[in-house]
């Protein structure tokens, strides 16, 4: 594997895990209904919760490594398909697909648990009494779609990468690239009859 591969694929590693790392540290400091404190006139008080900050700089750290990898090998779909097996193809196709459709779904579930995590009052609309918080699980999952994206990417940069060491450009089949072809002279002696090198030194 060439030097670049093995750094992008540190970095983007690294990326991955800490933004695994990170939401599931928001999940153990999230605000919970036990946290939560009610006032007399019906509103639900917030605490402060680093979930808030652990929660936004994990999106970060998912959104960069998905930056980077998508940077380096580039959209599959703009890519000419090079003549690999259509078996690399295929699976470079669901990897690419794959990572982007739980890229866009863990963003916004760390997004979205963070943003709940900075709610400092919330009134009653009815009768009943309730309180927003994140619910139990939605940044452990964040985290695991985090490293599948993660994994994703990586195998579709990697495949990518593969087929280009292994793949080199033929020339065009409709370009005529023949060389002129010339009879070969021949170096064989050539018999003269006796009676035509005596009429020729008549003359």
């Amino acid at each position: 594997m060439e030097r670049r591969v093995k750094i992008v694929c540190a970095i983007v590693g690294f990326l991955g895990i800490l933004s695994a790392a990170l939401a599931i540290a928001g999940e153990a400091t999230k605000v919970t209904l036990n946290d939560v404190e009610v006032t007399d006139s019906g509103q639900c008080v917030y605490p402060r919760s680093p979930a808030l900050v652990l929660g936004f700089i994990s999106a970060l750290s998912l959104l960069i490594a998905q930056i980077i990898i998508n940077a380096v090998a580039g959209c599959l779909c703009c890519k000419a398909r090079p003549p690999t097996s259509d078996s690399k193809w295929t699976n470079a196709l669901i990897c690419f697909i794959i990572s982007w459709v739980t890229f866009v779904i863990g963003f916004l579930l760390l997004l979205g648990a963070a943003a709940l995590n900075d709610r400092r009052y919330d009134e009653n609309i009815s009768s009943g009494y309730y309180c927003l918080v994140v619910k139990p699980g939605v940044f452990v999952g964040a985290a695991i779609l985090s490293l599948t994206t993660v994994m994703l990417g990586l195998a579709y940069y990697i495949t990518i990468e593969s087929s280009k060491m292994t793949w080199t450009p033929q020339p065009n089949p409709g370009i005529a690239m023949g060389v002129p072809q010339v009879p070969p002279q021949s170096t064989e002696p050539v018999f003269v009859h006796e009676d035509t090198y005596n009429r020729r030194q008549l003359v």
